[in-house]
């Protein structure tokens, strides 16, 4: 396996899966063009040799495929699928002990290790303004470390195994920060780093972080993946190299990864904040300007010839889709452990991963009797009751034993499966000012908003639509399409306020009341429903992450008993743009067409 993220793009270049790129490239929002277009063509790794400014490479889109992404840990995944399998069953050991024979040392023998000799990130140092400081979208408050892994260990812990490896945005500069001196960190909610924080607020010791940036590809897996317990990001980032995870310390104590190609070492200010942002983000909106920890910087190491590793994030898919690829092939067997009852659960990419998420569950509580959803309501709470899982916005969950056959990733046969048995009067249960998604700007306040569980269990009720029905003329209703089967768009007059949207939809709810909409059990309003309907794409990104549950769903039939909600008709949803909504990322035009005049592959 790869010892360095330089053999990893010999080996590439030798398999034809990198583009070089020699001419120079400014890491201000040309850089991050050239690899959107790149990206969206399913294109190579791309590497920048010469970027204005810094006197290090770059390496981007490194993970740009699916097909990519496996076979840089071909070697290792069938190892790691077999710790993963013995965790979630240990008794296949005793079943099949030939094919687990040798799988205990796997874990074992990926322990971490510290360098004997002197590790090779120590090889030379330099400033944060001379590393390739990537921009990635007009709006970007400045450039950022969009792959880092970021150490902590607890306070007066020196054991690596007890560490926190997470991945969370760095901001190298621009705002308030002092170029050099300090740089900001950003961290959301459900992170290992801030219970870090929290114990060393209450402690009198310093709050040492280290950022490692290239290094092997485990390594920035690692920092994302969601780990079984009992599993540290360090032992698995050894696993999943077929290498163990190297380590040093310099004489401040700092934590450095001998592999990594640049490590910022640095102190986190326990009481002092700055703003951070904005950031073009993963839901294909800006994360806007707030206030986040700030580190001072110490050091920046580099190996020798070091390359900086970055990725471009915005709306999905894009190259961190693949993380989310990855880890479903290698976790899927820990599903049911983890929440029981569960047969399948999918975060829909495309829809931002939070703002959607769809579920298969068993319903075993009374299998002698027709009954409405039960078990997959309990299954339902604890998903959203349970770490990351616990910011999905919108839980939709069906029962397996309606369709042994229904998949969470087929996902137009799930909603067709769904809203041909959905009860709108008995189906729907809200969440209401509760956790969202730090980046979900759809709620009623930072991290503020709702959820909704939709849980449907029985026979078909209904055959979906895909023709337009014959709707009435009507200021209020400017375009209409087919989203998907069963599913309405409309345009309509641009959102203003919510007032205002409570009486439009109570005017549209009138109309429609009067309408044969039996085949459409769901409406969805935008800004342009022809848009919306374009692409499955389109309809999950519009509708799940420009609607926020309690403010937005509004019903044909609408009643409330017992402060249970519901409707008797079509639900609705108004996915228009709200004047609170983060702005979309939008290109540079004039840097996209220069890039795509020149860009060849």
């Amino acid at each position: 396996m790869y010892s360095s993220l330089t053999e990893v793009i010999k080996d590439l270049d030798r398999q034809g899966m990198l583009l070089r790129i020699s001419r120079e490239v400014d890491p201000d929002l040309e850089a991050g063009e050239i690899h959107r277009q790149v990206y969206d063509k399913q294109g190579p790794a791309i590497l920048f040799e010469k970027i204005k400014g810094s006197p290090f490479p770059a390496l981007s889109n490194l993970y740009g495929t699916f097909d990519r992404t496996e076979y840089l840990f071909r070697k290792t995944l069938p190892k790691i699928k077999k710790v993963i399998e013995l965790k979630a069953d240990p008794s296949r050991m005793l079943r099949q002990p030939l094919r687990y024979l040798t799988t205990p040392l796997t874990a074992l023998l990926a322990l971490p290790m510290r360098s004997v000799f002197r590790a090779p990130v120590t090889y030379g140092q330099t400033t944060i303004d001379k590393l390739p400081l990537i921009k990635s979208w007009p709006m970007d408050g400045g450039a950022f470390i969009t792959l880092p892994q970021v150490f902590t260990l607890p306070p007066g812990e020196d054991n690596p195994m007890r560490s926190n490896l997470g991945m969370y945005r760095i901001q190298l500069n621009g705002n308030d920060y002092v170029t050099n001196e300090e740089v900001g960190l950003h961290y959301q909610l459900h992170r290992g780093i801030g219970v870090h924080h929290e114990a060393y607020n209450r402690s009198d010791l310093p709050f040492k972080c280290s950022v490692f940036v290239g290094g092997l590809p485990s390594h920035a897996f690692s920092a994302i993946m969601p780990m079984p317990e009992g599993i540290s990001e360090l032992t698995f980032a050894g696993m999943l190299g077929g290498r163990r995870f190297r380590y040093t310390r310099d004489e401040m104590g700092h934590f450095l990864s001998s592999d990594a190609d640049f490590v910022i070492t640095g102190t986190i200010l326990k009481n002092v904040k700055k703003p951070e942002g904005p950031f073009g983000d993963h839901l294909g909106y800006y994360s806007l300007t707030h206030d986040f920890p700030v580190m001072k910087v110490d050091r920046v190491y580099h190996r020798k010839n070091p390359v900086w590793h970055f990725t471009v994030v915005g709306r999905p898919p894009q190259e961190d889709s693949s993380f989310g690829h990855l880890i479903h092939k290698l976790v899927e067997d820990l599903t049911s452990q983890e929440f029981p009852g569960v047969k399948e659960i999918h975060a829909v990419d495309t829809a931002g991963v939070h703002p959607l998420l769809l579920a298969i569950g068993k319903e075993r509580y009374m299998p002698f009797r027709e009954t409405g959803p039960e078990e997959i309501l309990t299954i339902a709470n604890r998903i959203v009751g349970s770490g990351q899982t616990s910011l999905a916005k919108y839980v939709i969950i069906a029962a397996d034993e309606d369709n042994p056959n229904l998949r969470t990733r087929n996902i137009d046969q799930f909603f067709c499966h769904f809203l041909e048995r959905v009860d709108w009067t008995r189906d729907l249960h809200f969440q209401t000012k509760t956790t969202i998604d730090t980046l979900d700007y759809s709620g009623h306040g930072w991290n503020g908003g709702s959820k909704v569980i939709m849980a449907c269990r029985g026979a078909v009720r209904r055959r979906l639509k895909s023709d337009l029905p014959d709707l009435p003329t009507h200021e209020l209703i400017q375009k209409s399409a087919v989203l998907r089967p069963g599913i309405l768009g409309l345009t309509i007059r641009p959102f203003t306020t919510y007032e205002n949207a409570s009486s439009e939809t109570e005017a549209l709810t009138n109309l429609l009341g009067k309408t044969d909409l039996q085949g459409f059990p769901l409406i969805v309003l935008s800004d342009d429903s022809e848009f919306t309907a374009a692409t499955l794409n389109n309809f999950l990104w519009v509708t799940f992450t420009r609607s926020n549950p309690s403010h937005d769903i509004y019903g044909i039939g609408s009643f409330t008993e017992h402060k249970h909600w519901g409707c008797r008709g079509s639900l609705i949803i108004d996915a228009r743009r709200k004047p609170h909504h983060a702005p979309e990322l939008v290109p540079d035009a004039d840097i996209a067409k220069k890039v795509s005049e020149w860009l060849r592959f």
